[in-house]
């Protein structure tokens, strides 16, 4: 069996302060949950989220990662300074990083590769434009993702997939549980492909398209799907607490 994993991607918000108070807040809503719990915070906040997050269920992850250990990259994060402050997970190749700061499928193999060589979770983001969608090309851009993206991974168990159609991020519209089951099933089948089937039954792949308090239950109802990458409902205690919750 898959552990479901709902991770909250804050963005570019939340000073260390409020980041602090936020899982000080989250903290007794989750102490529960059947799932790992993660907060994506943004790297000035991670030393404040670190001790706040002490004692708790809560797992600390970075929203981006630079692959090469060291050099001169101003402004930077290499995958041993992320994990020094017990930096358990990490996204990496999330569409707002391939669309404003032209990553691509191969950089995000490099920052995937230095993750995992720190002993690092990487949650590898996966998915389609709307025009892609509406042209018939999902599973032709999802392959090339596949392929290049993950190239070189010796166990996909030790990385996270997020299925994020771009088309649904932060625009309150949602791929209904039917088809982003079927998308994350065709993900996985092609997993199977590439990798080997066994890898591809033990990968936890989440959906990442404004799943919220409201549609987490359906959506965490489907054989495919193992979680949720949260945006903006991760920014309040009691919206990803409820999602955290789902099955409660």
């Amino acid at each position: 069996m898959r552990k479901p994993i709902i991770a909250g991607n804050w963005k570019m918000n939340k000073t260390a302060s409020e980041g602090a108070k936020l899982v000080n807040e989250l903290a007794p809503l989750v102490k529960d949950a059947n799932c790992d719990v993660v907060v994506c915070v943004p790297a000035i906040d991670i030393p404040a989220v670190a001790e706040a997050i002490k004692g708790t269920n809560i797992q600390l992850g970075a929203q981006n990662v630079h692959f090469e250990a060291h050099g001169a990259f101003t402004g930077e994060i290499a995958a041993d300074m992320l994990k020094e402050y017990g930096v358990k997970y990490v996204i990496v190749g999330h569409s707002e990083r391939r669309s404003y700061f032209n990553d691509t499928d191969e950089t995000v193999n490099k920052r995937m590769h230095a993750a995992l060589n720190a002993g690092i979770t990487p949650i590898v983001c996966l998915g389609e434009t709307l025009e892609q969608r509406r042209t018939g090309k999902t599973e032709e851009v999802l392959d090339e993702q596949i392929e290049k993206s993950l190239k070189g991974v010796d166990d996909l168990s030790r990385i996270v997939i997020a299925y994020e159609p771009i088309w649904a991020i932060g625009t309150g519209v949602t791929a209904t549980a039917d088809q982003a089951n079927e998308t994350i099933g065709y993900i996985r089948k092609k997993c199977a492909e590439v990798f080997c089937p066994k890898c591809a039954e033990k990968v936890r792949i989440q959906y990442g398209g404004s799943m919220n308090a409201g549609n987490c239950k359906e959506l965490m109802a489907m054989p495919e799907i193992d979680g949720g990458l949260i945006g903006g409902a991760s920014l309040k205690a009691d919206a990803f607490s409820a999602i955290v919750n789902y099955d409660k």
